[in-house]
């Protein structure tokens, strides 16, 4: 079974996105980003960072030459390590709510968040993904995905290969979010579930403060470890943290507990 074998440094920054204001988002959280130089292998940024979360894409959506992007490479070369968050992103006549995982030599990944949140007509103007996204950082397997793709299991779940690679999908799940007050219970909830039944660590970040539409978010960010018990736990401030994942507990809770012996076998259509 191939784990990771060394320590993974993952930070969460909760912080108060400022709506519709590219410029001052880049400022606000650069801030936030430069001042872990040098301590962390890992930054996750909130869901649609640099707007909010808005339905006014035309007048948010960026490209993927435009200055956010730019910015955002500049700054993961500059903090010397990778930096994952979401953006509102224009693909021809489209727009995407398009993870970026940027990392300091100025290559990336992306992800286009799956599922759309039809209840605020996320779906009436954004393109749904098609793909998940599988990263690997210091030996570590890692699946970013958006926010609601969260309440959607058969999406996220982890799957032991025996018959190639011999190894788990992932060893970390993440979100980013903008995940409103009144569902908190939920997101808290199903980030736990989200960790135990894929036998892997899980990170969420989401935002705080009230946005444009007059929605508040309680934060409520959180890195899990494979029990669903929580390494960092945040409440509704404005606020950066470290989490170390340890990659040795990772391989003897599944050693110790191989519920993935046992997992249903099914293909994603």
């Amino acid at each position: 079974m191939t784990e990771p074998r060394q320590p993974l440094r993952v930070s969460l920054v909760q912080g108060d996105t400022r709506w519709h204001d590219a410029a001052a988002n880049r400022d606000y959280y650069g801030g936030k980003v430069r001042a872990l130089r040098g301590t962390t292998d890992l930054v996750v940024l909130p869901e649609t960072f640099t707007s909010g979360f808005t339905n006014e894409t035309l007048g948010n959506a960026e490209t993927m030459d435009g200055e956010s992007l730019r910015w955002l490479s500049a700054l993961a070369a500059e903090a010397g390590c990778v930096i994952t968050g979401s953006l509102v992103t224009r693909v021809g006549e489209k727009c995407v709510n398009r993870l970026v995982w940027m990392r300091p030599d100025g290559s990336f990944e992306i992800y286009d968040k799956r599922h759309l949140f039809r209840m605020a007509r996320e779906h009436e103007r954004y393109a749904a993904g098609e793909q998940r996204l599988i990263v690997e950082l210091n030996g570590w397997r890692i699946c970013p995905l958006v926010c609601y793709d969260l309440r959607f299991p058969v999406w996220i779940r982890n799957r032991y290969d025996r018959s190639v690679s011999c190894r788990f999908d992932y060893d970390l799940v993440l979100f980013v979010a903008n995940w409103p007050s009144p569902r908190r219970y939920a997101w808290q909830t199903l980030l736990r579930a989200r960790a135990i039944e894929n036998l892997s660590y899980c990170a969420g970040v989401n935002r705080v403060g009230t946005d444009g539409n007059g929605l508040h978010y309680a934060g409520d960010s959180a890195v899990l470890d494979f029990l669903g018990q929580p390494l960092v736990e945040l409440g509704a401030s404005e606020l950066v943290v470290t989490a170390t994942l340890d990659a040795a507990a990772l391989a003897a809770h599944r050693e110790r507990f191989p519920a993935w012996m046992d997992a249903d076998a099914f293909e994603l259509g």
